[in-house]
C-alpha cells in the first residue's frame, strides 16, 4: 500500500525525479511559464506552490529551505522581495495548467504551466495571469475600444493603391 507516499514516480530515480523538478521550478520561475506533458505539469504545480509559499512566508528558515529547491540564487531573493505584492493575501493556487495538445513526435499529452500573480494583491479581486490576461475588463471600457476599432477600418480604404505597382516594376531581372 502507498499510503502517505506524496508525488508521483513517473518512472523515474528519486535523484533523477528532484533534479527534474528542481529544474523545472527554477526555470518556470525565471521565465514565467514552462511547456511540459500533463503528469509532470502537475506535478511541477505542487512544487511551485510550495516555493511561492515560502516567499510568502518570508523568514530566514524559508529562505533556505527555497534555497535547497531552486538552482539559482538570484530569482530567490527576487521572489522573496516581490511574493507580498504580487501573490497577495491568496491562499494557494499560484500556477494555472492549460492543456495545449499533443507532441508531435510521440503524441504525449502537453500543458502549459504558467505562474499567476494577483491583480492588486488584496483578497476576493479578479486575478491575472502572468503576463495580464485572464481578467474581464469592465463594460466601460470595451465601448472606446469598438469606436477606435471602427474608426481605424474606415481609414484604410480612403488610401490609394499606388504603392504595389511600383514593387512589381522594381523586381523584373536586367537583361
Amino acid at each position: 500500500m502507498r499510503h502517505r507516499k506524496a508525488g508521483l514516480k513517473i518512472g523515474r530515480t528519486s535523484a533523477h525525479r528532484d533534479a527534474m523538478f528542481r529544474n523545472m521550478v527554477t526555470s518556470l520561475l525565471e521565465h514565467g511559464k514552462l511547456r511540459t506533458t500533463d503528469v509532470k505539469a502537475k506535478e511541477l504545480r505542487r512544487w511551485a506552490d510550495h516555493i511561492v509559499t515560502l516567499a510568502k512566508r518570508g523568514d530566514l528558515h524559508a529562505r533556505r529551505q527555497a534555497l535547497a529547491i531552486v538552482r539559482k540564487k538570484d530569482l530567490v531573493h527576487k521572489l522573496f522581495e516581490e511574493a507580498q505584492t504580487r501573490f497577495g493575501a491568496v491562499e494557494g493556487g499560484y500556477t494555472r495548467v492549460t492543456k495545449i495538445g499533443q507532441r508531435k513526435g510521440d503524441a504525449a499529452p502537453l500543458s502549459l504551466v504558467e505562474l499567476l500573480m494577483s491583480e492588486t494583491g488584496e483578497k476576493g479581486q479578479k486575478r491575472r495571469g502572468f503576463f495580464g490576461f485572464g481578467a474581464k475588463k469592465a463594460a466601460d471600457d470595451k465601448k472606446p475600444e469598438k469606436k477606435a476599432a471602427q474608426e481605424a477600418s474606415e481609414q484604410p480604404a480612403e488610401q490609394p493603391a499606388a504603392k504595389p505597382q511600383a514593387k512589381v516594376e522594381e523586381e523584373k531581372p536586367q537583361s
